[in-house]
């Protein structure tokens, strides 16, 4: 019987995402919608359903689009793909024991022949397919069917070793060179990675012991990694046990990534969930993440190397994320953010079972910037720290690292914000040579703090307005009307 093999005739940003994912206690809605009737004050210049931010270019208080609308419009529509084959065509088998490295690698090297006469689609059935890494190539769509499992080799071969990002000088966790991606572009344009709510499973448990066992020679590689394109859409997928982050759009421009659910243990390392990186136009919308990281980052370099190739990140949007990290933040912007951040949007984030809810992380020998980010509702359950500003890691590629290097934060506006059996109050710190300016709260309520905790901020400065329990000394200054 032949095998009927699904065309995507045209694929947009937007759309329905049909996947399915773990749901919350219903009866916290009911909660939430009390708290937030009678703990915000609304009025029509300020409420839960507009942004209002500063922007410290402008000196300018702004307006920012309504929270339903979507970002997607980022990824430019591609027409017909003109070829489209399956995988079994070039000789692969999804039994989930024969490796189909060979045949992937055929595969897109066939569709290369294609990105300059209307693309090309590989289809993956259903079944189980191993693999080691292999290369994208322009105007492709990678599309897996569902009941579809891509599986990660574990044969480390098989994830060969390539040069290290020129924004970190090495490997982000050993010196030198790194594992490429299992999945990887460079240098791409008007790529599709969807289905219908396949699986890729990167089966990182052998990249986890490694690093836990401190017998890794070379950085571990991503999930999915894009270096250097544009126009790209990741969407309707679950992808699983990543060895390290597990989706990496860095040096790109016009990404969409949504309609995800992303899973790895809550304990396995470095498993952010999606990171951002010395990217532009980026919209990260309703996706469903757990991981032993950042459920998504923002970032943009490593102190000197990040500095010399100063690749910002800049216009960046992160609409609509669930989920839970015991170890990290939500969102966290940094701490490798040398190349500069700006113009950040994050909204409806519900964050439960975390260390932090969002978190900024700079230090000294960074340099770079961070402004303009704006923060607008956000819940959160059982979050050990809801909102937290950190110095200090101590840590740098090398010895080269510049000590005068100081970042500079300045423009951050947090709004709508309700945590529930909160653990610790805010911790907000800024650097002694660089304080954190332009700091700005407004409808913050923080629910089982004892009264004796109290906000902890030290070389920051902003205002604060409607905020419960009372903020610290340094965002007393209120500096917007608050509602009537």
């Amino acid at each position: 019987m032949e095998e009927k093999i699904p065309i995507l005739n045209k694929i947009k940003g937007g759309g329905g995402g049909g996947i399915t994912r773990p749901l919350f206690v219903f009866s916290l809605l009911l909660f939430f919608t009390l708290v937030a009737l009678f703990s915000l004050q609304i009025n029509s210049e300020y409420s839960v359903f507009s942004i209002r931010a500063f922007d410290f270019i402008s000196g300018r208080v702004v307006s920012i689009p309504d929270p339903q609308q979507s970002c997607s419009g980022f990824f430019e529509e591609v027409l017909e793909r003109k070829v489209v084959k399956s995988i079994k065509d070039f000789g692969g088998i999804g039994d989930g024991k024969t490796s189909n490295t060979a045949a992937f690698r055929r595969a897109i090297e066939f569709m290369a022949r294609f990105k300059a006469s209307g693309g090309s689609q590989l289809v993956v059935p259903k079944g189980s397919w191993v693999t080691g890494s292999f290369n994208l190539t322009s105007n492709f769509t990678l599309f897996l069917q569902h009941g579809a499992v891509i599986l990660g080799s574990q044969d480390p071969n098989e994830w060969p070793i390539i040069e290290a990002l020129p924004s970190y000088g090495r490997g982000r966790e050993r010196l030198g060179a790194r594992h490429i991606s299992l999945i990887h572009g460079n240098g791409l344009s008007n790529v599709v990675i969807t289905g219908e709510n396949g699986t890729i499973d990167g089966q990182g448990k052998m990249w986890w012991e490694l690093w836990w066992n401190r017998t890794l020679v070379h950085t571990r590689g991503h999930l999915v990694e894009l270096v250097n394109s544009q126009n790209i859409l990741i969407q309707n997928l679950t992808l699983l046990n990543s060895p390290f982050w597990t989706i990496h759009p860095v040096y790109c421009r016009n990404i969409v990534i949504r309609n995800m659910t992303i899973l790895a243990p809550l304990n396995a390392p470095n498993t952010d969930g999606i990171d951002a990186d010395s990217s532009l136009n980026v919209c990260i919308e309703d996706c469903y993440i757990e991981s032993g990281d950042d459920l998504v980052s923002v970032k943009s370099g490593w102190d000197q190397y990040g500095m010399k190739i100063a690749r910002p990140s800049s216009n960046i949007i992160v609409r609509r994320v669930r989920g839970t990290t015991p170890t990290c933040s939500g969102v966290g912007i940094g701490s490798e953010m040398s190349g500069g951040v700006s113009n950040v949007i994050i909204e409806d984030l519900h964050v439960r079972d975390s260390a932090a809810g969002v978190r900024i992380k700079t230090d000294i020998g960074r340099g770079g910037y961070i402004a303009n980010v704006t923060i607008n509702n956000m819940r959160m359950e059982r979050v050990k720290v809801p909102i937290r500003f950190s110095r200090g890691a101590n840590d740098h590629p090398d010895d080269k690292w510049d000590p005068k290097a100081l970042p500079k934060v300045r423009g951050i506006f947090i709004s709508n914000v309700v945590s529930l059996e909160t653990k610790r109050p805010p911790l907000l710190e800024g650097i002694e040579e660089a304080p954190f300016e332009g700091i700005h709260m407004k409808n913050i309520s923080l629910f089982g703090l004892a009264p004796s905790m109290k906000w902890n901020c030290e070389f920051i400065s902003g205002s604060s307005c409607s905020v419960f329990p009372a903020p610290c000394s340094q965002l007393l200054k209120n500096e917007f009307q608050c509602p009537n």
